[in-house]
């Protein structure tokens, strides 16, 4: 976890084959928010970026290197005082190059709040 004590796993679910849900809770206290933004703590969407790839790590049992995100669409704030309890949904496939893909759907109660696609090579 590169930046600690940033969210705690609440659960995790496999759904089909390639299906996974996540249940995370965000520390609505960590340091990041203090300086994003002051009074009006916000999720850094490269931290959403980076929770993603972590999850995708723990599912594939591998070091990842991001490649390509294609997609991105944060759909809406995340204020982790108001929302700090996240669902992940990813999706992870390998192709015949061996590279990852992981589409991602991230709520906050029935809020999306990003997609995204990526491709990872594995270290």
């Amino acid at each position: 976890m590169v930046l600690q004590d940033f969210y705690k796993i609440l659960s995790e679910e496999k759904t089909s084959d390639s299906k996974y849900t996540f249940t995370i809770l965000v520390n609505e206290k960590h340091e990041v928010f203090k300086g994003h933004f002051p009074g009006n703590p916000i999720m850094p969407g490269v931290c959403m970026i980076q929770i993603i790839k972590e999850l995708s790590e723990s599912i594939t049992e591998s070091a990842l290197f991001m490649q390509t995100l294609t997609n991105v669409k944060f759909m809406a704030l995340i204020n982790p005082e108001a929302t700090p309890e996240l669902r992940l949904e990813l999706d992870i496939t390998k192709t015949e190059d061996d590279l990852v893909k992981v589409k991602n759907t991230t709520y906050f109660k029935d809020t999306v709040a990003l997609k995204l696609s990526s491709a990872y090579k594995k270290l």
